[in-house]
């Protein structure tokens, strides 16, 4: 089914009029040329089975829940509100279905917030700064800085030292730590390793910043030979170095102590602003006795997390933290909200530092360890399993993003809502990812692996420029 669902208009009073519920999307109901339907019901073509077109404008979806407006002098609401019951069953049943085969994310579905649906009937917006309380007093700023002292605490930044907020996603800690660096240095050049998160490169036009992509190890963190070369290439302007505590696709930590002494040795020191990208394993490292530390101690400039990713958040939010000195050039007051404001965004969810709160209250220090370890373990436990199983994949070292062969149906991708780039593709083990949910996604791909390479019908991508000679088992490096 494609479109909206019915045609929009529906008479109450009769019964026999009522639209039936929109069918559920059928990974089967696939065009027969291979492709997916577009909004016209025409498919669009995959490229070599392994990638769709993506058309702006075009809607993509299998379906759409229409909104049917109340006549004026309609007052029979009983079946309306039926219909809609029944929409938003359906619809839960729905995400059921899709969180049981949620593997390529990086979301901590295991959650259970009930002791918090009492809070759902207000209308929770901390405006503003978060350490200065504005007119608007529905807010949550209490819980949002308590959890701010918490993150302050495990990088190392005195209370008086700091200052941070809630943000709505990841994407705005890196849009903010960003913009706090081009206040300090307004002619820095932003250098950003070619793994990093899109939104780095979306803060660069955003500001309208001269950025520098630097070349990645095998692994995909930056590799700091490459960096030193574009540094000396541009040695009279300062530095705004994004640093990946776990890039997007491989999970890869970059070494900041590599790259602080690459600054330092290359002429920029005390001209340098990094900003840390810890969507995912930034909240995960201090828990990792062997990890390297992300601190304030050394001569960094903020850190941002997201809260949705490993925390568990039911809605999108993160933690952006900074130093307490350079968020003057970016703060001001705001007589509307007799308040300062240095934020992106403005109006945030009041919701989301409660979540946080609760959670970080209730699971503490050694709780987030003990998860942690079991993400790391089962991360393990898929590696070897592939490679046991004849499919090229590699870990690394920190890291719970196990990355292997693009699988070659795109329905089975989907199925598995994975995250796929060029040949590759990969599972992020996260605290709601049990044995068994490993182990169904292994049976299934082994199963469907050997209808896809079919003795003389084709052979599994070579990975070695991926993932390393060592971790491909192509033909050619099959051992």
């Amino acid at each position: 089914m494609v479109g909206s669902v019915g045609n929009g208009l529906m008479d109450l009073g009769e019964r026999e009029k009522a639209e039936p519920l929109p069918n559920e999307f059928d990974p089967k109901d696939i065009v027969d040329d291979g492709s997916l339907p577009d909004s016209n019901g025409v498919g669009t073509k995959e490229e070599n089975g392994n990638s769709r077109e993506i058309v702006l404008g075009r809607n993509v979806h299998k379906m759409c829940f229409a909104i049917k407006e109340p006549e004026a002098d309609d007052e029979v609401t009983g079946e309306r509100e039926a219909y809609m019951a029944s929409v938003l069953a359906r619809y839960r049943k729905s995400l059921i279905d899709r969180t049981k085969h949620h593997l390529g994310y990086p979301y901590n579905l295991d959650f259970d917030y009930g002791a918090l649906s009492q809070l759902q009937h207000f209308s929770i917006n901390n405006l503003g700064d978060p350490f200065i309380e504005s007119n608007y007093g529905v807010h949550s700023r209490q819980f949002e800085v308590g959890v701010l002292d918490w993150f302050a605490r495990i990088w190392e930044l005195e209370k008086n030292e700091y200052w941070g907020y809630i943000t709505n996603c990841g994407t705005e800690g890196n849009l903010h730590g960003i913009l706090v660096g081009r206040e300090v240095f307004p002619d820095g050049i932003l250098y950003a390793s070619s793994e990093s998160h899109y939104s780095v490169f979306k803060a660069a036009r955003m500001y309208r910043m001269d950025c520098v992509k630097v070349a990645t190890l095998i692994s995909g963190e930056i590799d700091c030979n490459d960096f030193k070369a574009k540094l000396l290439q541009n040695k009279n302007r300062p530095a705004v170095i994004n640093v990946n505590i776990g890039t997007t696709v491989k999970g890869a930590v970059d070494d900041l102590d590599l790259v602080i002494q690459t600054l330092e040795e290359n002429g920029f020191k005390d001209r340098f602003y990094i900003h840390c990208d810890g969507a995912l394993f930034g909240l995960m490292m201090p828990f990792v006795k062997r990890a390297p530390k992300v601190s304030f101690k050394k001569p960094i400039g903020s850190v941002s997390v997201s809260g949705h990713k490993f925390v568990g958040c039911p809605m999108p939010c993160g933690v952006q933290i900074t130093r307490m000195k350079h968020i003057n050039v970016l703060s001001s007051n705001v007589e509307y909200l007799a308040s300062r404001d240095a934020t992106i965004m403005g109006s945030r969810n009041g919701h989301a530092p409660i979540f946080l709160w609760y959670t970080l209250n209730r699971k503490g220090y050694k709780g987030f360890q003990k998860e942690v370890q079991k993400c790391l373990r089962n991360a393990h436990y898929l590696k070897d399993r592939m490679k046991e199983s004849g499919i090229g994949a590699m870990l690394n070292e920190l890291s719970s993003t196990v990355v292997f062969e693009r699988p070659k149906d795109e329905e089975f991708v989907r199925q598995w809502q994975l995250a796929c780039s060029g040949n590759i593709a990969h599972v992020v083990v996260m605290p709601s990812v049990t044995i068994e949910k490993l182990d169904s996604f292994l049976n299934e791909l082994i199963q469907k692996r050997s209808c896809w390479y079919q003795e003389g019908k084709a052979s599994p991508p070579c990975l070695a420029t991926d993932i390393g000679e060592e971790n491909c088992f192509c033909s050619m490096h099959k051992k």
